[in-house]
């Protein structure tokens, strides 16, 4: 099997990164390792994740050519629920997971930044952002409170619906990113962090997060994600032109 999620130890961290050249598009399989992978590190009992991917772009999002490859509605669904587990895992999991943001993170990518405790992004001309108003999506109740628990209601409202993508130093401004670093940097600033936090009392630590974090997981439990409605939504036809004028002008 093609190994798709990188392993890296550095001391009580182990970075996770994402490895499906040429963007890091996620397919179930992508899907799969990456929880495969999360609950690994922490049954060998790490002390924090640094989830990084690369080069120039952290994930492109869901692989829009495979997903309109799909033969029908449930092989469709069966692969947007391996993705919404990834997520979960992410979110849930019992350790702190920073994002290594080096590249673009549009869409599925920044939903998996989202999920993450803390976001270090390449600074430069680097976009982040959920973009799916602009191929025909809405975007679920539950990945909207993502967005909204970091930038708050009323920005999360005007970037959702436009689904702008904003560059490094914005994203920074407006809260959606931590910090900013040059590229090359970004898994050493990711790792830096959690190995300062890793410093501090373990148990207060984890307690105090798991409450903080609470509305995170709640966000993403299946009745805010209302998978049936979504992919309803992505089987409409006007969302189907543009999902597939997206992959043509990708292909040039």
């Amino acid at each position: 099997m093609t190994t798709l999620i990188k392993r890296i130890d550095h001391g009580d961290v182990r970075e996770l990164r994402l490895d499906r050249a040429p963007v890091n598009a996620l397919n179930p399989m992508v899907c799969a390792q990456l929880v495969e992978a999360l609950r690994g590190a922490v049954a060998d009992g790490v002390g924090g994740i640094v989830l990084s991917g690369g080069p120039k772009v952290f994930s492109a999002g869901l692989d829009v050519p495979f997903l309109l490859a799909l033969p029908d509605r449930d092989a469709l669904k069966a692969a947007w629920e391996q993705f919404f587990l990834a997520a979960r895992e992410l979110a849930a999991c019992p350790v702190a997971v920073a994002a290594a943001i080096n590249g673009h993170a549009p869409a599925g990518g920044c939903v998996l930044a989202l999920c993450c405790d803390y976001r270090v992004m390449a600074s430069g001309p680097y976009r982040i952002g959920l973009n799916e108003t602009r191929v025909g999506l809405a975007a679920p109740d539950g990945i909207q409170r993502l967005m909204r628990r970091v930038v708050g209601a009323h920005r999360a409202e005007r970037l959702l619906v436009s689904g702008e993508m904003v560059e490094s130093e914005q994203a920074l401004a407006m809260g959606l990113v931590d910090e900013l670093t040059d590229i090359d940097g970004v898994p050493a600033r990711a790792l830096a962090w959690l190995q300062a936090l890793l410093q501090l009392p373990r148990k207060p630590v984890l307690a105090t997060r798991a409450i903080a974090r609470a509305d995170v997981v709640e966000a993403l439990r299946p009745e805010h994600i209302g998978l049936d409605h979504f992919v309803d939504g992505w089987n409409d036809p006007d969302t189907q032109a543009g999902l597939r004028a997206l992959v043509a002008k990708l292909g040039k």
